[in-house]
């Protein structure tokens, strides 16, 4: 993330330098929209939004990766992006369905569809730590869990850094996958309406023969923005995190920063596409 003025080792500092840069490229692409096809002005500033929720629901979720799989890290025993990409897709696809009635109602789906999804994840995960693998959830980073009061010392085997997934992880998991999803979808949505409205008039066919393409683009468009989102945040994380508690949640201004910047880029080109 040396990008973002971070280390190998991600630190929680901002450089300044970089941050105005990304800002510059957020603002540039906006005017570039703007110039060339000013109606699709408010759906980029949407798809920059989506990202950045995409980006920092990440941090909420619980990733244990190979030490969680052998019970010695809290968390979900996965990637990063894996992970988040399996929750905001999910959301997203209900999102999409949704599309029809209306933004409100379309994150609505989205956000529930990857936090559902997140939630069925996380128990199942417990139920393989408790009863396949006989340990029970115990947090790493924090003697008692900010939720339930639960303390973990005592549970901790030693030479680890915790294990399980404790009730904090299971909230930060859900809550990740309501922000993925409503990120994921909300892209989706502006760069539908952005589409529906300019094919037409590019390819000279009728709105009814051309929601398909619209469809399929906006979604193709709305996947790979995703994990551009999730993969940058990825980096940002560097490793494993165990949800809103864990001291490296306080990297993600860094990382929204990041994805605003990538978002705005990838939106430009999802736009221009079909305007010029």
């Amino acid at each position: 993330m040396s990008a973002l003025g971070g280390g190998s080792s991600g630190g929680e500092g901002i450089n300044p330098t970089a941050s105005l840069i990304a800002l510059v490229i957020v603002l540039v692409a906006v005017a570039v929209v703007f110039l060339v096809y000013p109606a699709a002005t408010v759906p980029l500033i949407g798809v920059i939004i989506g990202g950045v929720l995409i980006s920092f629901g990440v941090h909420f979720v619980p990733v244990g990766g190979a030490p969680a799989a052998m019970g010695q890290a809290p968390g979900i025993a996965t990637g990063v992006a894996m992970l988040a990409a399996g929750g905001g897709l999910a959301g997203l696809f209900g999102g999409a369905w949704a599309a029809e009635f209306g933004i409100a109602i379309s994150l609505a789906a989205g956000a529930i569809g990857g936090g559902l999804l997140m939630a069925i994840t996380c128990l199942m995960v417990n139920v393989v730590y408790v009863y396949a693998m006989g340990i029970p959830a115990a947090s790493g980073k924090v003697d008692k869990d900010p939720i339930t009061g639960d303390t973990f010392p005592a549970y901790k085997s030693q030479g680890t850094e915790g294990h399980g997934l404790p009730f904090i992880s299971y909230v930060g998991g859900v809550l990740g996958g309501l922000f993925g999803g409503m990120g994921g979808t909300l892209i989706y949505y502006e760069l539908l309406q952005v589409y529906e409205e300019a094919l037409p008039s590019v390819i000279g066919a009728s709105t009814e023969g051309l929601t398909t393409l619209a469809v399929s683009l906006a979604g193709i468009f709305a996947v790979g923005m995703f994990l551009v989102a999730a993969v940058l945040t990825a980096y940002n994380i560097t490793g494993t995190i165990e949800g809103p508690h864990d001291p490296k949640f306080k990297r993600w201004p860094r990382a929204v920063i990041g994805s605003s910047a990538a978002s705005a880029v990838c939106g430009l080109f999802a736009i221009l596409l079909v305007v010029i």
